[in-house]
Formats: C-alpha cells, structure tokens, sequence
C-alpha cells in the first residue's frame, strides 16, 4: 500500500513536466519542420502544441475547483481533461458522490453549444419557459433546464463563461441546490485561466 501511494504521489508530480516536455518537443519540431519547409509537419507539430496547451491549462482548471459540493466529495481519480485539437478546445470532467446523488461537473473552452445557449440567455421569453428558467450564478447568466418524470425531476444548468461553458448535472437534488453549488466554483479565476 505504501508503494502504491508512493508511486502515485510520483506520477501526480511528473505529470506536469511531462506535459511541458511534450510541449516544447511539439514547439522545437514546428520550428525544425518549418525551417526544412516542411509547412505541413511544422502546421501538425503546432497543432498537437496547442492541444498539448489545452491540456495543461485545464489541469490548471481543476486545481481551481472544489474539493466538495454540497454533501459529496470529488471523485479525483474520476477527473480527466482532454483535448480535442480542431474542433473544441478542452473538456474538463470532474465528479462529486457516488451512485445515485452523483454529481458531474463539466467545463468545455470553444464549444459550438455556446451559440445556442447564448440566444436562450439574451432572449427571456425562450429562456424561462416550463422546463427552461434563466437564474444568475456568481453575476453570470446561466440556464437552469428540468428533465426527467414530475415525481423526479432532474435539473441541469449550463453557464457561459467568455468562449467556455460550464455544465453542472445533479440528479437528486432541487434547483435551488444545484444553484448553490454552481455558487461555489470560482467562476472569475476559472474565466481568466481560460482565456
């Protein structure tokens, strides 16, 4: 057990440099790609330095976040941040509890969804209708929308923030908990490492 935590100590340490190394491996083989004229491998080698990029920032993310929401705890080993070079920029994961009171947490940088979320946001008349309700979260704007049976209702609120949005899913608890607990992320530090 003792080694066990060792080494995991270890691998959460290392992983840092490892994803700088990656980095300036990927920036030195752009520029030796584009000093031979080679403008496809140098564009390829920029592109994985990017993602590479977005990976380290939304590790960054994570560290911002809170270790509790409400009553349950991070899933740490659960957390996951992946790029996706060309099409998004990064999708940050993480989860709260276990089971059926799970809550997923959920931040994506230059998602298309933001366009539709942003128009149901600017326009009251759409954005609090039935199942849809525009709420204020930490001076943000964000969409708070009930799925699910009546006798079980499940609330999910989406939060843009800048080109990034923040996505909070909690089955088993009320809006008006699922509000709090989005009042608990730091939205601004989050906003200003994803810039």
């Amino acid at each position: 057990m003792k080694k066990l935590l060792i080494a995991i100590i270890v691998f959460v340490n290392c992983s840092p440099i490892q994803a700088q190394q990656e980095f300036t491996k990927q920036l030195t083989d752009a520029r030796t790609a584009y000093t031979g004229g080679k403008l496809d491998d140098s564009r390829f080698a920029m592109q994985q330095m990017l993602l590479e990029l977005d990976i380290i920032t939304g590790k960054e993310v994570l560290k911002l976040l809170p270790v509790k929401m409400l009553d349950q705890s991070q899933n740490a080993a659960a957390d996951n941040v992946s790029g996706t070079s060309g099409f998004m920029g990064v999708v940050i994961h993480r989860d709260y509890g276990v089971d059926a009171k799970m809550i997923n947490l959920e931040i994506i940088s230059n998602t298309p969804l933001l366009t539709s979320i942003n128009a149901l946001l600017s326009l009251p008349l759409l954005g609090n209708t039935g199942d849809m309700k525009v709420v204020k979260v930490s001076g943000y704007k964000a969409l708070i929308q009930k799925s699910g049976s009546s006798d079980k209702p499940e609330f999910e609120l989406q939060l843009p923030i800048n080109s990034s949005l923040v996505t909070l899913r909690a089955p088993g608890y009320t809006r008006d908990q699922i509000i709090q607990m989005a009042n608990t992320l730091p939205l601004s530090q989050i906003a200003k490492t994803l810039q």
